[in-house]
């Protein structure tokens, strides 16, 4: 089955799936090989593995293999540029920035990495990825027009325009660690105006914001930040996977 196909079954049967994010720049791949297996008992789904523009080359393949040595869930490659790309993965998010002022986020870097996903044989997934406020360093980096936390206008046409350009996800993320996550009323907004799968991520420290943000559309929870500073990994993301799957 695609990993694309497992998520699907995931969200049809749960209702909605959760992503944990390891950046390699973050931890030792030892350290997230334990976070992987303390992750997966505690429910989540599957890895979004990259998100820093140095999480890229042996350290990434690395991360990527002790993930998978300690966990049979995918692996889905999330790049910061063309360069964050693994033979070691099973799939990649084919991502474009649409609000960023600079193409290279837009339609360059997918442009020169697009040759090594091919060569790599790894199951590319095309998603948006659109920065709302705050959007914190994924917003600085990538140079994005944030959009406005009460701006569900522009957000729904952006993931509107997304579908028509063929994109199957849309990946409404508010910033890793943001204080704020995405507001309920851009996801209702937004899951109301598309057939794309919607993804949120940035901000999302308790259960009761992940299922709060379930209910509002999100098919898809992201959380990292929260992985990182949890003491007890599996007791945080237990909770969590519970609360927004009950």
């Amino acid at each position: 089955m695609s990993v694309r196909g497992y998520l699907n079954d995931v969200i049809s049967k749960d209702k909605a799936a959760h992503l944990t994010l390891i950046d390699p720049d973050e931890q030792t791949p030892e350290a997230a090989g334990k976070i992987a297996s303390s992750v997966d008992e505690a429910g989540t789904d599957a890895f979004m593995v990259g998100g820093s523009t140095s999480a890229e080359g042996e350290i990434l393949d690395e991360t990527v293999r002790e993930i998978k040595r300690n966990s049979n869930l995918p692996t889905i490659l999330f790049p910061g540029g063309q360069r964050g790309v693994s033979r070691e993965a099973d799939a990649i998010f084919f991502m474009s920035l649409l609000n960023s002022r600079n193409p290279y986020y837009i339609t360059r870097a997918q442009m020169m990495g697009a040759p090594i996903v091919k060569k790599y044989e790894l199951e590319p997934i095309s998603m948006a990825y659109l920065i709302v406020e705050p959007g914190g360093t994924v917003g600085e980096v990538g140079e994005a027009d944030l959009i406005p936390r009460d701006d569900t206008e522009t957000a729904v046409n952006y993931s509107l325009a997304s579908q028509y350009f063929g994109m199957g996800m849309v990946y409404l993320e508010a910033g890793s660690g943001a204080e704020k996550p995405v507001p309920t009323e851009m996801i209702e907004a937004v899951r109301s105006s598309i057939d794309s799968t919607l993804i949120v991520g940035g901000g999302i420290r308790t259960p009761e914001l992940a299922s709060e943000r379930v209910d509002a559309g999100a098919q898809i929870i992201v959380t990292g930040t929260l992985v990182e500073r949890a003491e007890d990994k599996f007791e945080k993301i237990n909770r969590l996977t519970t609360a927004m799957k009950g």
